[in-house]
């Protein structure tokens, strides 16, 4: 896997990229969103993917998800090409995403969402379906607890009976991670998280998405809250135009003369939040 130059705390090592792409394009109607943007993503650490509006971060998470192809460039997960990959054979890779707008389950309830989630689930197979029920069983019956165990860490467990659809907004939002978290991730695509919530849930879902990096889970998130992204990620990369633009630090950024040109000069250039 290619190595990242970013210093880690303590001056530990540089840590290889848990996935990366390189010049990536995607036109849209003659029109480029991604521009050739390219760039690696840390194991392990918690990554933002921020810049103005259009600058193409959706579709670059897109791209990456398996959910759009790109029209050139290449993908890669580790040291497999995954360029173009649907988002099934993505998934089979251990990365998963969230969406900007929630796209639960609205008919199901919430605990149902959760059980929908695991790869791999022996239901699957006709031949256990046929020959097998009591493994089936057991497994639904401890899926069913995982599930549960998931829903009261997101505090949702109170709701696990309830339609998906009758959760508010900021609700929705932790469904989508506890639904991920169920299928066992290795990569994370966050596509703003802290969007529409309120301050003290974002401050949870913040702590939540540390707690994904503290089990292992590498995570990428479309970010425009900067105090968010001064308070919980290691590593930022800047795309404007549909290009990368410069990666660091954002405490590196904020001294960066295009970064502070290209994007919300007056709120990038702002102090550290507090």
């Amino acid at each position: 896997m290619s190595e990242i130059g970013v210093l880690e705390p303590q001056g530990r090592p540089t840590r290889t990229a848990a996935f990366r792409c390189d010049a990536i394009t995607k036109a849209f109607q003659g029109v480029h969103a991604v521009n050739g943007a390219g760039f690696d993503v840390p194991e392990g650490q918690i990554t933002a993917l921020i810049g103005p509006n259009g600058a193409g971060k959706t579709t670059v998470v897109n791209i990456l998800s398996g959910a759009m192809t790109c029209d050139s460039g290449r993908e890669f997960i580790g040291e497999t090409e995954v360029t173009n990959w649907p988002s099934y054979r993505i998934a089979r890779l251990g990365l998963f995403r969230t969406f900007q707008l929630s796209r639960e389950l609205g008919g199901l309830t919430v605990l149902e969402n959760l059980l929908v989630a695991p790869a791999h689930q022996a239901g699957d197979s006709l031949v256990n379906v046929l020959f097998r029920p009591g493994v089936i069983r057991r497994e639904e019956r401890e899926e069913a607890e995982r599930a549960l165990s998931v829903l009261d860490i997101y505090g949702l467990y109170r709701h696990r009976d309830t339609r998906a659809r009758e959760l508010s907004g900021g609700q929705k939002k932790l469904l989508e991670i506890a639904r991920a978290v169920m299928a066992s991730p290795k990569i994370l695509l966050l596509d703003e998280p802290m969007a529409g919530v309120n301050p003290a849930l974002i401050e949870l879902i913040g702590g939540y998405i540390l707690d994904l990096k503290q089990s292992g889970v590498t995570v990428l998130m479309v970010e425009h809250n900067l105090n968010v992204v001064e308070q919980i990620c290691d590593y930022v990369i800047v795309l404007a135009e549909g290009r990368t633009l410069a990666t660091g630090r954002l405490s590196e950024l904020r001294e960066n003369t295009e970064v502070v040109k290209a994007y919300l000069g007056e709120v990038i250039d702002a102090g550290p939040a507090h």
